[in-house]
């Protein structure tokens, strides 16, 4: 039954990127596969610097995260960036349904010296403040759209849907909060004893307990909490700086605050789609839709898609291949001693 439910939950994953796949295709092609063609032809060596700028939210993320972990078993910033930089390539490009990355990025954690507990424990509450900075963002950006263009109908609606979208999306946040508080992983444990071998539970139980015990006492640290969320928010604040660069390269210069709505809005239309590999179709629908309403063509809007799917392409493959590395190197020094 589980194989079974696995196999289901994967096709659906498989289903929903090739769909995602489809509408992208169908976006470039209804508005100009020529006009899209020649948008990233004026982008050119632009997208070097588009890339590398990405490692500045990037870099404040890592230090986000590193903010969760316990001091005397904290890794180097260095080590964090790479884990960071691993964790995003996994749930960019592999269909994970953005978690898979959070997954190893807490074994990377753990084969770096910090506990198993700890690692597990701060990636949760790593993932729930992403998401609550990210719903700050989108709700920002929103507000911000309604100040700026109040007396036009078609932003107003698209501000106030997205007001009603972050509204469920809160009680969604404050809903798994509340599960943690109560027992996330021991419940979870619980769920899982028809599956699992009787040898097993006591071990597996013990286990879910001491994440459940870890995650409560981090968010009882409310100034590392603090420190950690306000990182992440300006990480999400500079990514807007990618689009401002984009639109640079294409000589359609946009001011910060535009910028700064176009991203957020477009983000939040990604986070709702977390179920398909890559947001695959809902970042190019979101950025046309919401470019629109500033006036940009079809075309110059999947540019900046485009340009994103690029980055993602430049920094996640590399990131891939040094997770593999990783894991190999350490598959490998396993297997010696069995060998001897």
């Amino acid at each position: 039954m589980k194989e079974i439910r696995f196999r289901q939950f994967r096709a659906s994953l498989i289903i929903g990127g090739a769909c995602g796949f489809l509408l992208v295709v169908y976006l470039i092609i209804a508005s100009g596969a020529a006009d899209v063609a020649h948008s990233m032809l004026v982008i050119g060596w632009w997208l070097l610097p588009i890339t590398l700028f990405h490692l500045v939210p990037l870099a404040l993320s890592a230090l986000s995260w590193r903010e969760l972990l316990p001091p005397p078993s904290r890794p180097h910033v260095i080590t964090i960036f790479c884990i960071r930089w691993i964790r995003e390539s996994i749930n960019s490009l592999l269909p994970v349904a953005s978690i898979g990355g959070d997954i190893a990025g807490a074994r990377l954690a753990r084969l770096r010296g910090v506990p198993g507990v700890q690692a597990a424990a701060s990636m949760v509450v790593d993932t729930t403040i992403g998401a609550a900075t990210q719903l700050i963002f989108v709700m920002s950006g929103a507000a911000l759209l309604l100040l700026m263009r109040s007396t036009e109908r078609s932003a107003v609606v698209v501000a106030s849907t997205v007001l009603i979208g972050t509204g469920v999306f809160f009680v969604a946040i404050a809903a798994f909060i509340m599960c943690q508080h109560r027992g996330l992983f021991g419940g979870s444990a619980k769920l899982a004893r028809r599956l699992l071998p009787q040898q097993w539970l006591s071990v597996v139980a013990a286990g879910a307990s001491a994440i459940d015990d870890a995650v409560v006492a981090s968010y009882r640290a409310g100034s590392v909490i603090l420190g950690a969320g306000v990182l992440r928010l300006i990480a999400w604040v500079v990514e807007a700086g990618e689009i401002w660069l984009v639109m640079q390269a294409l000589g359609q210069p946009v001011g910060i605050l535009d910028a700064l709505i176009l991203e957020s809005l477009s983000s939040g239309v990604r986070a709702a789609a977390f179920m398909l590999p890559g947001g695959l179709g809902a970042l190019e629908g979101g950025l046309v839709l919401v470019g629109a309403l500033f006036g940009l063509p079809a075309d110059t809007a999947l540019a900046i898609s485009l340009s994103k799917r690029v980055r993602e392409l430049a920094l996640g493959v590399p990131g891939l291949l040094v997770w593999h590395w990783i894991e190999g190197h350490y598959l490998l020094r396993r297997s010696e001693p069995e060998a001897r």
